[in-house]
């Protein structure tokens, strides 16, 4: 019986799943593994069961004990339990109910237009600096930032604050930097919804509606747009680099974009699948009680973690499921989950999907990677693990 392999584990590039993973997935759905922090765990990699497991109300992001809990991480974001265990549900509904709205189609289609107007300012501003260039640095980073702050009325001149703090709140090593830019977010959000209450104008944007919601007070308010603001960038910036190196990687894939624009929503879609590979983590939840997964033996507590990298890539479910195919055609992605926790902001983050991709392929057509895809490397430490640099070349 050998030892439970620790995570993260070994990746040889950003395009190369962890053999290690692979390996594990060809014996079963379930692991035994240990976290990064040295806690035990039970890794999920099969589809069938990350699916159902996704929405399966006997697993929760609370814990009896939090203090005593299986970790995956040091960030307080995400690292660990969150919440009380007795009200989650409620809570989680709470919470659900106060945003769903500000995400409706018809607010998400009023932005489309906002959306676009800013790629296009981005890529004049690529095209006029000329080639060779850092797309992270120069679209991947930027446009989430804007788009998140135009939506929830968040200064984009505050964007080097805010960043920084939500990459040490995302920080998976160090607890107390962790900790610390947690609560400078908080506070930050605090200010902003003090400064938007006393504007007075309560349809302005997200923070504005929060701020004007009967029953919500400062400290919720802030908290939910943090988590906005958070959530709304950080997982889009690494989602969008990643997209366009897979797309300029894969053999012939940039090329039939380009000649055929119609295939942007597969296109998207694949790079919402492929882009994770596994094997750094998963979705954390714990289990509320005794279960079985697939002949594991789960006990109450237990820290679950659900990898949607890994699910995305499995072989009974997806032909070939490495390789990067804008034309694929399949069963959908959990990249955003699954039932009732379905990530309420999908639609926004295709949305930038989309409008960066159409915007890139349609003025740069000879786009093409200025270094090699295996020297290339995301951000380890970092929560949503973005690529350091993507050099490319027209």
């Amino acid at each position: 019986m050998h030892a439970p392999a620790r995570m993260p584990f070994d990746q040889p590039g950003p395009l190369l799943p962890p053999p290690l993973l692979r390996g594990m997935q060809a014996e079963g759905p379930i692991h035994a593994i240990t976290t990064a922090t040295g806690d035990p765990a039970w890794l999920v990699t099969g589809y069938p069961q990350v699916r159902a497991l996704l929405d399966d109300d006997r697993l929760g992001r609370a814990h009896p004990d939090p203090e005593h809990a299986s970790r995956m991480g040091r960030s307080v974001m995400f690292g660990g339990p969150q919440g009380d265990v007795d009200t989650e549900r409620a809570d989680h509904e709470r919470m659900r109910s106060l945003l769903r709205p500000h995400f409706s189609p018809g607010r998400l289609r009023a932005l489309r237009g906002r959306v676009e107007s800013l790629t296009d300012a981005l890529l004049d501003d690529l095209a006029a600096a000329g080639p060779p260039a850092d797309l992270q640095a120069a679209l991947a980073l930027p446009l989430p930032i804007a788009v998140i702050c135009e939506l929830l009325g968040v200064p984009y001149t505050d964007r080097p604050r805010f960043r920084a703090w939500t990459q040490a709140a995302a920080d998976t090593r160090d607890p107390d930097r962790s900790r610390q830019g947690h609560a400078d977010l908080i506070a930050y959000g605090r200010k902003l919804v003090a400064r938007k209450r006393a504007e007075g104008d309560p349809d302005a944007d997200v923070i504005s509606r929060l701020a004007a919601t009967d029953g919500v007070g400062e400290q919720e308010a802030a908290e939910l747009a943090m988590i906005l603001l958070f959530a709304g960038h950080e997982t889009t910036v690494a989602a969008l680099g990643l997209g366009v190196l897979w797309l300029l990687a894969g053999p012939g894939q940039w090329e039939r974009l380009v000649a055929d624009p119609a295939v942007i929503d597969s296109a998207v879609e694949e790079v919402l699948r492929a882009a994770r590979l596994g094997g750094n983590g998963g979705i954390p939840r714990y289990a509320r009680t005794d279960l079985d997964i697939a002949g594991a033996h789960v006990r109450a507590g237990d820290l679950v973690l659900l990898d949607t990298g890994a699910a995305n890539h499995d072989g009974s479910i997806f032909d070939d499921a490495d390789r990067f195919d804008v034309l694929r055609d399949g069963p959908a992605h959990l990249t955003f989950g699954q039932g009732a926790r379905y990530c309420i902001g999908a639609p926004l983050a295709r949305m930038e999907l989309k409008a960066a991709f159409t915007g890139l392929s349609a003025r740069f057509p000879g786009l093409r990677l200025a270094a090699d895809p295996a020297g290339l490397r995301v951000e380890q430490h970092v929560l949503t693990r973005p690529l350091s640099a993507l050099p490319v070349t027209w």
